[in-house]
């Protein structure tokens, strides 16, 4: 389901580690413990809510995923 247009937060940016995780069998708890950030950091990028993301967070995220930035992030029109 596509975000409401209130929720990206004035940004275009959709993230999509709801489906990268689902389709992994994994939890937003194992991978914060497995990228070493904490839940409520990873939540808020799940969630869309967050407004920079660290490439070495981005790194391991994608390590820890197999997957490529791409995957995770896109851009949508406005």
């Amino acid at each position: 389901m596509a975000p409401a247009e209130d929720d990206h937060e004035g940004h275009d940016i959709v993230v999509h580690l709801d489906e990268l995780l689902r389709q992994r069998g994994m939890t937003v708890t194992e991978l914060a413990q497995r990228v070493g950030v904490t839940n409520v950091n990873l939540s808020v990028l799940k969630n869309g809510r967050a407004k920079a993301i660290r490439f070495t967070t981005l790194t391991r995220i994608c390590e820890v995923l197999q997957c490529q930035p791409g995957d995770l992030l896109s851009y949508r029109k406005p």
